[in-house]
C-alpha cells in the first residue's frame, strides 16, 4: 500500500473524548467482526414495494458489493443501512445498536456515507468540502488530526491540486473524487458508497476500488453499489445481487457471479470467463456478433 493510502486510511487516534457523546469508537476491527446488519427489511415507497425481506451483513475485512440492474433496489438497501430510509418491517443495526437509536454524531463516527448524487449550491472550495467530513470529531481528541486527515484524504484520491478551486468550477469526476475525499477524511470503520465510480475515468475507477480494498484490509468494512460487474469481480470479497427488491444471491464473489445468474437477473446474456493471466474472472456481455464463436463460460 502506498504512503498516501496508508495515511488516508489510518484509524482515528484513540483518546479521551472532549464531549459527553459516546466517545471514540475504533475504526479498525478484527476480520469478520459484524459492524452493521440489515435483517428482514421490507420497504414501500410511493405505494410500491421496493424491498422485500432483504438481508445484508457488513463485516470487517470485507468489500461487499451491491449489484443489480437499474431499479433493482441497491441504493434503497444502502439507504436503509445508512438510516436515511426507515423500513416498515425488519431491523437495521450499526455497531450492535438499532440505527435509529444512535445520536447522529455517534452514528457519523461509525459510518461514512457517499451519496449517489452530491449537490453543492454554494461556492465552497474543495478543501472546505473535505473538511466537512471532520465535523463528527469536533471537540474530541480526534479533532487534533483534522489537518492530517484532510490532507491525506485529498492526496489519496488525487485532488490536492484542486484544494482552492470552488466546487461548482470542477468537472463531474473531480466533484465525485472530492466527495469521496470527504468520506475518507471522516475516518470511520464503515464506508457506505453509492456508485462512487459512476462519473470517473478508468484510472480513477480502479483507484477508488483499490482504496476500498485497502480500507477493508486495514480492519474496516466497505459496502459499495456498482454497476460495473468487472470491478465487482476484481475487488469485492462478497457480493449481494438484488433484483426487483429481493436479494437473489449473496456470498463470496466467485460463487455468486455465475453466467446463469447474471444473465437471468440482467435479462441479457453474460459470460464469466477466467482471466488468461489469472486473477479475477472477466464478466462480459455476449453480443450478437460473438455469440456463435465465444467459448463456454462457467
Amino acid at each position: 500500500m502506498s504512503g498516501r493510502w496508508r495515511e488516508a486510511l489510518r484509524p482515528v487516534r484513540a483518546g479521551r473524548p472532549r464531549t459527553a457523546d459516546d466517545g471514540l469508537p475504533p475504526s479498525s476491527h478484527p476480520a469478520g467482526t459484524l459492524l452493521a446488519q440489515v435483517t428482514g427489511v421490507r420497504l414501500e415507497r410511493g405505494g410500491r414495494l421496493v424491498l422485500d425481506d432483504a438481508d445484508l451483513a457488513v463485516r470487517a475485512g470485507e468489500v461487499h458489493a451491491l449489484l443489480g440492474p437499474n431499479g433493482a433496489g441497491k441504493s434503497t438497501l444502502l439507504g436503509v443501512l445508512t438510516g436515511d430510509l426507515v423500513p416498515e418491517a425488519g431491523t437495521v443495526t450499526v455497531d450492535g445498536r438499532e440505527v435509529g437509536a444512535w445520536h447522529p454524531t455517534g452514528l457519523a463516527r461509525r459510518r461514512a456515507v457517499l451519496l449517489q448524487q452530491v449537490t453543492v449550491s454554494f461556492p465552497f472550495t474543495a478543501e472546505e468540502i473535505v473538511r466537512m467530513g471532520r465535523a463528527p470529531w469536533a471537540r474530541t481528541a480526534a479533532e487534533d488530526d483534522d489537518d492530517d486527515a484532510v490532507a491525506s484524504a485529498m492526496a489519496a484520491v488525487d485532488v490536492t491540486h484542486l484544494a482552492a478551486r470552488t466546487v461548482p468550477s470542477l468537472s463531474g469526476g473531480e466533484r465525485a473524487r472530492v466527495a469521496l475525499a470527504r468520506v475518507l477524511a471522516q475516518r470511520t470503520g464503515v464506508l457506505l458508497l453509492d456508485e462512487p465510480t459512476a462519473a470517473l475515468d478508468l484510472g480513477h475507477q480502479e483507484l477508488v476500488l483499490q482504496l476500498a480494498r485497502e480500507h477493508a484490509r486495514a480492519g474496516g468494512a466497505v459496502v459499495v453499489v456498482v454497476h460495473d460487474l468487472g470491478l465487482a469481480a476484481a475487488y469485492a470479497d462478497r457480493v449481494t445481487v438484488v433484483s426487483e427488491g429481493r436479494v437473489r444471491a449473496c456470498g463470496p464473489t466467485r460463487e455468486v457471479l455465475t453466467a446463469s445468474l447474471l444473465s437471468d437477473v440482467w435479462r441479457f446474456p453474460v459470460e464469466v470467463l477466467e482471466h488468461p493471466h489469472g486473477g479475477a474472472p472477466l464478466v462480459v456481455p455476449v453480443r450478437a456478433h460473438t455469440r456463435a464463436t465465444t467459448p463456454a463460460s462457467r
